[in-house]
């Protein structure tokens, strides 16, 4: 059993390990098939093999000695049923002696030279079922096999071909180039039970033997002419052909598709490179499958069908009507076809279809892909780059995904279509009005529509809407009660009246973004107070005066952006945390704006429940000191605290309550004025683990406690001079291009027991022979960069 799975090299090399496997390996049920195929074996060998195993059924040989080694195989070899042959010169005392083989089933001979002499080679046996002639040489052969079914001379130069073979069913005889004409019709019409013919590339082939053809043939299903340059079909009938390949044949035209419409069983129609072909009009209950590829001339398909189910037509630069009937019809693509400008559909079935580059076709086509036009169950619809679309309108209860890709000449869209769930709108950049009533879309995207400045939608399923730069957009009318994410950045135009509607009508807004939004105003700000769900809040850019309508309503914000508010007033913060409008705040960016000082610190007080605050590019932050308070004693909160304004008294009611500070990220890159950070134990920092002051140019001292940072970056902050650290877990610690001396990080880190890696790199006051005493300083440093190398 196991040897069984070997192959006859394997089995040989399994014969050299002892007896026992020698034996074995030697079973005749092994050795059925004698395959010699590209094997050097000599007539001993052979004959020898034939010794040892003469009940094999399979020989299969090739080469030059070709003719002998057969020869003893017929003689010796009675239970034979396959014979290979290959590659040889194979003579008359062969086929003679071919009968025989009693047994034989199966004869193929490739790429042989058959007889000794210009006289006709006879095979007869009478119980021979197939037989291939595969690139032979010979002048005549005559075949006489009567249990012959199928029979191959592909490629063979024969001039005449005799054939006995009244079960032959199959017959291929392509590419037989001396094969006349006549030769052709005799050999064909002599199989009357003849059902698959092959005479692709036999040039000389006339319509006149096609219909004697026809006429013996009646049982004639497959019928391959590709490459016959003179048939034209006249008159030719076959009612009962199933498949038709008719490839590069010069003389099909549209008079062809006559004599094509009677074969009333026809399922598979090939025409490619029909070079003359200018139209077809077929009407085949029973098509199936039809191709049209690269017929230079063709203008005009008509099909009607019940049973089509696949379409191929390419490469057609002419095509400019199609008009398609079918119930079986599932796919249609139709790409590149750049003169189509008429499609005419009546598919019950499709579900599929794809004009992409068929940039002729015209805003009518809407029509055909709406309800009523012929395609009822049409979910999947790709019109990439048809670039004469102009106004988009489709009415479809089927439709679930629209791409319009590239079809930048659309200035008006509109959709209703219940249950799409897709659309694609790439590189419609000249979209100027759009409607989605109703869609069944989740999310949307129109930011790639830059001039888009109507807007409706109403979509009961959409949770993410982006507008993110539609600058020229004024009205927009947004009804989408479940919608949890809404980008309008780089709106200018969109006003407070269209913010106050779309609250209203989406009351589960979590993130707003309305980045760069100058229009917006304090009465679209206040409508904001319908929104309880509301986490994400970004106003950057925009310039407001006051947030106060916002923060008194925004109960849920947990995210809020204000890059860049260079016109907040320093009072606009105050809703933030005064009388906890802001319970839930826990992200808080002021990056790059203009508020002073003392309104971010009073900020910063308040707001223990702060997570993540960034303070980047804050030209009017001076220093970060949340420790000393006047007397030179540690206040219970920074020091801004004793300030005058927070001790007024109208202040006085204020809860100042000693509590932990949330606060884990504090970023303050790019402060340029910031000279001082000191956060000793009383700021309660017990979670701040990251913090960033890099490229501060002007700081020089840095004093913290903190006892959960594990990240610091110092990089660049060239003016340092002073660095004293308390941070028990402070794993990374980064120092690039820092003016500070060996003795003062020596010093800085020696408190840091779990530090692992420290960037000193461009440090021009530490030197590659300072690395042994910071590694002696903090015993616990994995890698230290350097300016030469990291160690």
């Amino acid at each position: 059993m196991v040897f069984s799975f070997l192959d006859h090299t394997a089995l040989c090399r399994a014969a050299r390990v002892c007896r026992q496997w020698r034996a074995a390996s030697a079973h005749e049920d092994f050795w059925k098939c004698l395959n010699f195929e590209d094997r050097n074996i000599s007539v001993e060998q052979f004959e020898d093999m034939c010794r040892r195993y003469p009940n094999a059924t399979e020989v299969n040989i090739s080469g030059a000695s070709i003719h002998l080694l057969v020869m003893k195989a017929v003689s010796s070899l009675r239970n034979l049923e396959v014979l290979t042959l290959g590659r040889g010169q194979l003579g008359d005392t062969f086929f003679n002696a071919l009968s025989d083989c009693y047994l034989l089933k199966r004869l193929n001979v490739n790429d042989a030279n058959l007889g000794n002499s210009i006289q006709e080679i006879p095979i007869n046996h009478d119980s021979l079922r197939h037989l291939q002639l595969t690139k032979c040489r010979v002048m005549r052969i005559s075949v006489r096999c009567p249990q012959l079914e199928t029979m191959s001379l592909k490629r063979s130069n024969m001039a005449q071909a005799v054939l006995n073979c009244p079960l032959l069913h199959e017959l291929d005889i392509s590419s037989c180039h001396k094969l006349s004409d006549a030769a052709i019709r005799s050999a064909a019409t002599s199989c009357p039970q003849l059902e698959s013919l092959d005479m692709s590339n036999c040039s000389c082939v006339s319509d006149e033997t096609l219909r004697e053809i026809a006429v013996t043939c009646a049982n004639l299903h497959i019928l391959n002419a590709s490459y016959c340059p003179n048939i034209s079909l006249e008159s030719v009938r076959l009612p009962m052909l199933t498949k038709l390949q008719l490839h590069s044949c010069e003389g099909i035209t549209s008079a062809s598709m006559a004599a094509i419409s009677h074969s009333y069983m026809l399922e598979v129609l090939e025409l490619d490179n029909c070079s003359l072909l200018t139209s077809v009009s077929l009407d085949l209950p029973r098509l199936q499958n039809i191709r049209l590829v690269h017929c230079r001339k063709f203008a005009d398909l008509n099909l009607r069908s019940i049973m089509l189910s696949s379409i191929m037509v390419s490469n057609c630069p002419v095509l400019q009507r199609i008009n398609i009937t079918s119930n079986s019809l599932q796919k249609l693509a139709l790409q590149k076809q750049e003169s189509l400008t008429t499609l005419a559909l009546q598919c019950q079935t499709l579900q599929e279809v794809d004009l992409t580059d068929c940039e002729s076709l015209t805003d009518t086509i809407c029509e055909v892909f709406s309800d009523g036009g012929g395609c009822p169950m049409l979910k999947s619809l790709v019109l990439d780059n048809c670039e004469s679309l102009t106004a988009v309108q489709f009415c479809s209860t089927s439709l679930v995904s629209l791409s319009l890709v590239g079809c930048r000449a659309i200035t008006a869209l509109n959709l209703t279509c219940p249950y799409l769930e897709q659309v694609c709108l790439d590189g419609c950049d000249h979209l100027e009005r759009a409607s989605f009533c109703p869609v069944g879309l989740q999310s949307l995207n129109l930011g790639i529509c830059p001039k888009l400045n109507v807007l409706s939608i109403k979509a009961p399923c959409m949770v993410l809407l982006e507008l993110k730069g539609c600058g020229v957009l004024s009205e927009a009318s947004i009804n989408c009660p479940l919608l949890t994410s809404l980008d309008a950045s780089f709106c200018s135009q969109l006003k407070d009246d269209c913010l106050s509607a779309t609250t209203a009508s989406c009351p589960l807004i979590e993130s707003l973004i309305l980045m760069s939004c100058p229009s917006i105003g304090s009465d679209g700000l206040y409508a904001l107070r319908c929104l309880l769900h509301l986490t994400v809040l970004d106003l950057s850019y925009t310039f407001l005066m006051t947030l106060q309508p916002v923060f008194e309503s925004c109960l849920q914000l947990k995210v809020l952006k204000l890059q860049a508010c260079k016109y907040l007033a320093d009072s606009s913060l105050e809703p933030l945390y005064k009388e906890g409008a802001l319970p839930a705040l826990q992200e808080l960016d002021l990056s790059y704006g203009t508020l002073c000082q003392s309104a971010i610190e009073e900020l910063l007080a308040f707001c223990t429940h702060l997570t993540h605050v960034s303070l980047n590019g804050c030209v009017n932050m001076h220093d970060l000191n949340w420790g000393c308070s006047g007397g030179g004693q540690i206040s219970e909160l920074p020091s801004i605290y004793s300030s005058s304004s927070m001790l007024s008294p109208e202040n006085i009611h204020e809860p100042i309550e000693q509590a932990n500070r949330l606060l884990q990220n504090l970023n303050c890159v790019g402060c340029p004025n910031i000279r001082k950070v000191f956060i000793p134990p009383a700021a309660r920092c017990f979670h701040l683990s990251s913090l960033n002051l890099s490229l501060s140019s002007n700081l020089k001292e840095v004093d913290l406690a903190c006892f959960n940072l594990c990240f610091l970056n110092l990089s660049n902050c060239c003016s340092l001079e002073m660095l004293k650290l308390e941070c028990p877990k402070l794993t990374s610690l980064f120092l690039q291009s820092c003016n500070i001396d060996v003795a003062a990080v020596e010093a800085a880190i020696s408190k840091c027991s779990m530090l692992e890696t420290l960037d000193v790199r461009f440090c021009p006051k530490i030197c590659s022979m300072s690395m042994g005493r910071l590694r002696v300083a903090c015993p616990s440093l994995k890698r230290i960069f350097s300016s030469l190398s990291p160690s």
